[in-house]
């Protein structure tokens, strides 16, 4: 399993993220954010940070990359691409995935463990958990805020699109306490709360975050 991490400039969790790929036996390639090239990887990854300093929007700049336009028509035909808070705002921008992240409704920089329920086990990247399963992973960011429209947030609930769940008072404001969405066919999935930092429970506040790189395994292995 060749898992490729994206890096902008000011992309903070790309070393931690590559840490999480190898935790899940695959093999962690580096993708430059001015590269027209995945190195033939078999699943992408856009980690968190403040890519372009969050200027403008938060991903709006990224969106733009030259390896973006790869991961769009990569993620179009197929394959499996996570999007981790900075990310997800990525994913988000880049039409990938509907609604987009705000400002955190009080106006804070969250950080702290944050409780999940997963809400759907079907995804590339969550078949390894339960089903309303709860995990504990660290949650970091000021503009975590997911908002989408009536239509938008019908189509999420209706179609089980909603990943994942915030467990107990909602952090940032997000429209029914959605942590993390997934596209319609199920292999792009983007959410704000850091499954990298929850790998090993020397280093997190648990290993739970684990599931969704050994889920990525089993998907690549029956692809």
């Amino acid at each position: 399993m060749r898992v490729g991490v994206i890096t902008f400039p000011g992309t903070l969790d790309d070393v931690d993220t590559q840490r999480a790929v190898r935790y899940a036996d695959g093999e962690a390639v580096p993708l430059w954010h001015g590269d027209h090239d995945l190195k033939g990887v078999d699943a992408v990854i856009v980690p968190g940070g403040f890519s372009y300093g969050d200027y403008l929007r938060c991903g709006a700049i990224a969106r733009f990359a030259p390896v973006m336009q790869e991961v769009i028509e990569a993620a179009n035909k197929g394959m499996p691409v996570l999007g981790i808070c900075n990310g997800f705002q990525i994913l988000a921008e880049a039409h990938l995935l509907p609604g987009a992240l705000t400002r955190n409704h009080k106006l804070h920089f969250v950080c702290r463990d944050q409780w999940l329920a997963v809400e759907n086990n079907t995804t590339a990247w969550t078949t390894r958990y339960d089903k309303d399963a709860e995990i504990l992973v660290p949650l970091k960011s000021g503009e975590g805020g997911y908002q989408a429209d009536e239509a938008t947030l019908k189509e999420l609930e209706d179609n089980g699109r909603v990943v994942f769940r915030y467990v107990g008072d909602n952090p940032n404001g997000s429209r029914n306490n959605i942590a993390g969405i997934t596209n319609a066919r199920g292999n792009v999935v983007g959410l704000m709360p850091h499954p990298e930092h929850a790998i090993d429970a020397l280093t997190g506040p648990t290993d739970d975050g684990l599931g969704m790189f050994l889920s990525l395994l089993d998907t690549v292995v029956k692809a």
